[in-house]
């Protein structure tokens, strides 16, 4: 199965332009796909196929900041301005009442905040590797092992720290969260997305307006319909973790489950959404 897109686009939002790379029918109802943190928009190479072949048409954005998309005028990396992106992603590329988001990593964190929203444009919202942090209840051994993962997050704190070290933090970070898998064709495609310290500091960005008021939109409960996907074997965020949010966890997959698992995934999504 080919996994290139079938097409690409630029559109144009208020601070920036996206661009966007689409599998499956041109007039197929919109399923948008958001990816996440250190990846790209080809992380959906492997799913987007399957979900094509059934009749939706994958859009998948690069995200703010990440070539060839724009650094946005504005600045804002807040969850508030990711949502807000993808809510103008569906009127900008045609969604219409059936369009599903599908979120990893950061775009699970924005999938998460727009099931929120009871305005939400989509019918459905998937999130994978990241469910809705209000969800988790009980208590889980994962939770003292949890800090060792996170480290990072404090790491991207430091102004010009993650920016010099990018390359190496991203390539680890590969390693540590999907240990199974080989990531060398991602990691290419990051460096391309990422070519330098100013783009570099946009995508640490959104770890900085964590600590503003951008943040809430993020620790709201979901009211819209939410599937939350989790890899059996992440070493991002602890399986446990994710059980406690009520998350359906998929063997043999890290933390880049649409990668490793592609299969598993898109049955997933598509037994959640139904058929296009």
């Amino acid at each position: 199965m080919a996994t290139s897109p079938d097409r690409q686009h630029d559109v144009r939002l208020p601070s920036h332009t996206v661009r966007v790379l689409e599998w499956g029918p041109p007039d197929g109802p919109m399923l948008l796909a958001l990816h996440g943190f250190p990846d790209t928009a080809l992380t959906w190479r492997r799913v987007a196929p399957l979900l094509g072949e059934a009749g939706w048409r994958v859009s998948a954005p690069y995200l703010r900041g990440y070539a060839p998309s724009g650094i946005p005028a504005d600045g804002d990396y807040s969850v508030r301005a990711l949502a807000g992106d993808a809510v103008a992603l569906h009127r900008v590329l045609g969604g219409d009442a059936r369009a599903v988001l599908l979120g990893h990593d950061w775009g699970a964190i924005t999938t998460n905040a727009v099931a929120a929203d009871p305005a939400s444009p989509f019918a459905r919202h998937v999130s994978l590797a990241v469910p809705p942090l209000t969800a988790m209840r009980g208590w889980d051994p994962g939770l003292l092992r949890q800090p060792l993962h996170s480290w990072y997050i404090a790491y991207n704190q430091v102004p010009g720290l993650a920016e010099r070290h990018f390359g190496w933090l991203s390539e680890r970070l590969w390693r540590s969260w999907s240990p199974a898998y080989d990531a060398s064709e991602d990691i290419a495609h990051l460096r391309s997305s990422v070519p330098d310290r100013a783009h570099a500091k946009a995508v640490v960005s959104y770890y900085r307006a964590l600590l503003g008021a951008g943040v809430r939109p993020a620790l709201a409960d979901p009211v819209r319909p939410l599937l939350v996907l989790h890899g059996g074997d992440d070493r991002c965020l602890e399986p446990g973790l994710a059980r406690l949010a009520g998350a359906t966890v998929v063997p043999g997959a890290g933390h880049f489950l649409q990668l490793e698992q592609p299969a598993a995934v898109a049955e997933a999504v598509l037994g959640f959404t139904g058929p296009a």
